[in-house]
């Protein structure tokens, strides 16, 4: 048993969280504190001082993944927390709760397929556990542990089972909730305590324009720098009288394990291997070298990891992550950042080369995937869960159903030429359509080139912002053979982009954009390296340009006439962006969803004011608001002024007096009585929502807001841009609200 004293900030947590559970009517109780906090320490201590003062009372510690998460805060609340009671899945499956117990389970072996923990069987199963609790006089009190990862509609329904009055949920990036409490602990307390370090630095002293010469490599630059820095992290360690050995992290793209022998032979060129004890590899299927690993003295200088390490793993000694990518497409992460951000010995040294870690990386948007995994701090985001008694509702959407699943590859060639032609103006002049493609965008070099940032950030929240670093860009000479996978990847993904075989999408490539193509369709005329660095250069654009030209091309085909017809299901959980800084900040009584907040955000006014009146009207049995693209919504197809078939994603369906409506809310009419609906096919959109309606034996009608009366009105099958159209009528009348 170890003793260890809070710091201020984790002594003020505890105290925030004390009075948090104090607060009656509040379930939900938001804990935020970054990675190197000490949040376990401060839960564990909370939980520990909790019972004392609270008799008849279980904790239940719920956490997610493959990572042991569960048992190493178990064994954190077992070393530093006095005459602790904890227990895990196993303890309970065996003599379930008691008062006073610490349980500590990993939530999805619960909800994983084949559990046989919830299962009715001879033994004790776990629900059972549960009401036997229940019965004795027991209250269980919820802490969800990394809250943002994982959390599906089952581990909710896990959660329900306990019934708590009081649901503790803990990440350091947390989904928000405006209906709960907040206690946060700010980065710059855990920084000013000297747990985590003062800087994060990328790319440190990168220059700004890079050109790698023949038989250098973007793996060997950033491996090399970062082991210079690893070697000058440890001289300025050991000339502090410390025995910290610096750890490099080297993230692999999450999707392949092609980088790992190219990482293991360059650092066993340099005498670096799992041999000698210095080299370490944790992946899903292979973990060698990792015993002691996280010990401050410990041997091994590098470990190769992916994403899956990134929750829970505290290694205070890493100092450096080498974030490598195999294609573009490959996202950046933000969570392994935090395993780099811990002190090695829980204080800062007054060395800005000690106190900072560093990231290498040739990734050009990590800025973009750091603001992804913090989220967007305009609109905050929190996920919902359907309500229970909708589970089973179902109806029949449409579908388009075109002549063929299959893209001819002749069209296919034909249509990306014409759509090439037409959006830049080219014609049989290779070398002038060259120029014109150039003007717009795209980029013809003789070598590969990329771009990277380079500078400094205090926080995660200041990676936010690319305008803080510096660009490098950095180039390197084209070779077919060791570039040629990445060309064959880029193909496949501008094919996969616009549905075309790989092979059909290598063809129409070489047949517009290469040299020898057929003369009526070559736009370019490009030899082999040109055309590999064209395509490598200009990924994004091309895929962008083929999309377009085969929609075009899907709509120039003849639609079959029929439509495809599919169940439809409200979807059983639903991540919702909303106005956090709204001042009121109230949660819907009707809404599908469970805890969904009238401050949702963005929404249209019309809709505003249509959901704050299923609000307030006794009518309204429950409503629920519909996506506006993607299979998982409901959709009704509609034919456009051309005769096209397209889809239409009406706004809400509607239960009213245990009537189904199908809902469409368009922009209203102005205080002069002129239309500010903006959507052209509205009127087509009415007439297909009247067919279904009446086929499938429900009512649909268009909403709008009239703002000269300040009151909704509503269009039972049919839609008129005049306000004064007898169609439209208040929509209490429409809807009688008694």
């Amino acid at each position: 048993m170890e003793t260890i004293e809070l710091r201020g900030f984790q002594s003020d947590a505890i105290r925030d969280l004390n009075a948090a559970m104090a607060v009656r009517g509040s379930r939900d109780i938001i804990f935020k504190s970054p990675t190197g906090s000490g949040k376990t320490i401060v839960l564990t201590h909370f939980m520990s001082e909790y019972m004392k003062d609270n008799a008849r009372m279980v904790f239940v510690w719920l956490t997610p993944g493959k990572g042991g998460l569960e048992e190493q805060s178990k064994a954190k609340m077992d070393l530093y927390c006095h005459n602790a009671s904890t227990k895990n899945l196993a303890d309970v499956m065996t003599g379930g709760f008691a008062a006073g117990d610490a349980v500590f389970i990993n939530w999805e072996k619960l909800t994983k397929k084949g559990s046989n923990a919830l299962k009715d069987s001879e033994r004790t199963n776990f629900k059972e556990w549960v009401q036997k609790a229940f019965n004795e006089g027991l209250a269980f009190k919820v802490v969800v542990d990394e809250s943002h990862q994982n959390f599906t509609e089952k581990a909710d329904e896990i959660v329900e089972l306990f019934r708590a009055d009081k649901i503790i949920r803990a990440s350091a990036t947390p989904l928000e909730d405006p209906s709960a409490l907040k206690v946060e602990v700010s980065e710059a307390d855990v920084i000013n305590a000297g747990l985590i370090k003062k800087l994060i630095q990328i790319n440190p002293d990168f220059p700004s324009k890079i050109t790698f010469k023949k038989g250098e490599s973007q793996l060997g630059y950033l491996l090399e720098r970062a082991l210079e820095k690893r070697e000058e992290l440890r001289t300025a360690f050991a000339a502090k009288g410390s025995a910290v050995n610096p750890l490099i992290l080297v993230q692999l793209p999450n999707s392949s394990d092609a980088l790992l022998k190219d990482v293991e032979e360059w650092f066993a060129a340099r005498q670096i291997d799992c041999e000698g004890g210095m080299f370490a590899v944790w992946l899903a299927d292979r973990k060698d070298n990792l015993e002691g690993i996280v010990e401050n003295n410990a041997k091994q200088v590098a470990v190769v990891i992916k994403q899956a390490v990134a929750t829970g793993w505290d290694c205070p000694r890493a100092h450096i992550l080498v974030k490598l990518r195999e294609n573009m497409d490959e996202r950046f992460e933000i969570q392994t950042i935090g395993r780099i951000r811990r002190m090695p010995e829980a204080c800062h040294y007054e060395d800005d080369l000690l106190d900072s870690c560093y990231l290498y990386t040739f990734d050009e948007k990590f800025t973009e995937g750091v603001r992804n995994s913090l989220g967007n701090k305009a609109l905050d985001a929190r996920r919902l869960f359907i309500r229970a008694e909708l589970k089973k509702f179902k109806l029949i959407k449409e579908q388009r159903t075109m002549v063929s699943d299959t893209r001819d590859p002749v069209v296919a060639l034909k249509a990306v030429g014409k759509h090439l032609s037409g959006k830049y103006k080219l014609d049989s002049d290779c070398a002038a359509n060259q120029k014109k493609m150039e003007t717009a965008g795209y980029l013809f070099k003789d070598d590969i080139w990329r771009h990277t940032q380079s500078g400094e950030a205090t926080s995660l929240e200041e990676m936010k912002n690319a305008a803080a670093f510096n660009d490098v860009a950095f180039s390197m000479a084209i070779d077919t053979h060791r570039h040629g996978r990445a060309f064959h990847h880029e193909v496949g993904e501008i094919g996969l982009a616009c549905g075309l075989q790989y092979e059909e999408a290598r063809t129409i490539i070489l047949r517009i954009f290469g040299e020898g193509g057929d003369k009526k369709e070559c736009i370019l005329s490009l030899p082999p390296k040109k055309l590999y660095a064209f395509v490598i250069n200009n990924e994004r654009k091309l895929k962008e340009d083929f999309t377009e030209a085969m929609a075009e091309e899907l709509d120039l085909r003849e639609a079959s006439g029929r439509v495809s017809e599919k169940e439809f299901h409200i979807p059983h959980e639903w991540i919702c962006t909303y106005n956090g800084k709204a001042k009121v900040q109230t949660s819907s009584e009707k809404n599908a969803y469970k805890d969904y907040p009238m401050s949702v955000a963005p929404r249209s006014t019309g809709e505003v004011s249509f959901e704050k009146w299923c609000e307030k009207t006794s009518a309204v049995d429950w409503v629920y608001r519909n996506g506006d693209k993607g299979d998982e919504y409901f959709s009704i197809v509609y034919e456009a002024n051309s005769g096209k078939q397209k889809l239409f994603y009406p706004d809400y369906i509607v239960s009213i007096k245990g009537e189904v409506w199908v809902i469409e809310v368009k922009g209203g009419f102005n205080t002069s009585g002129e239309s500010e609906n903006i959507d052209i096919y509205a009127p087509k959109k009415a007439e297909a929502m009247k067919a279904y309606c009446a086929k499938h034996k429900l009512r649909g009608a268009f909403v709008c807001k009239d703002e000269s009366e300040d009151e909704l009105f509503a269009f039972e099958n049919g839609f008129s841009e005049d306000v004064d159209d007898p169609g439209w009528k208040p929509i209490d009348m429409l809807f009688p609200n008694h």
